[in-house]
């Protein structure tokens, strides 16, 4: 895990945790709130699929080149996918869990 890894999975969890706030406007957490819960929720979705994907594929000697210069586009590509889900679903469990208790 390097640091690109880590700036692009706080990056795209912020962009999916204001994502699903705009999908659920009666839920949202405000900006700020979306953008906190996917920040968290980015890096440890991003750190997740890490674990279970293990890095990104390396198939051809033109991969693993790519990847020694920082460009493996199948990390990249998880990072993405690993970050803005985790954003996204942190960010709705965050503001369900908060509508439970505005009920109370």
């Amino acid at each position: 895990m390097d640091i690109t890894s880590l700036i692009i999975q706080l990056i795209v969890g912020a962009i999916g945790g204001n994502a699903a706030g705009k999908a659920m406007p009666d839920k949202s957490l405000g900006t700020l709130g979306n953008t906190i819960a996917g920040v968290i929720g980015g890096l440890g979705g991003g750190q997740i699929l890490d674990k279970i994907l293990g890095g990104g594929a390396m198939a051809t000697d033109a991969a693993a080149g790519a990847a020694a210069s920082g460009l493996d586009i199948g990390a990249i590509i998880q990072d993405v996918a690993g970050g803005g889900i985790g954003g996204a679903v942190l960010t709705i469990v965050v503001a369900l869990i908060k509508g439970a208790m505005n009920k109370s």
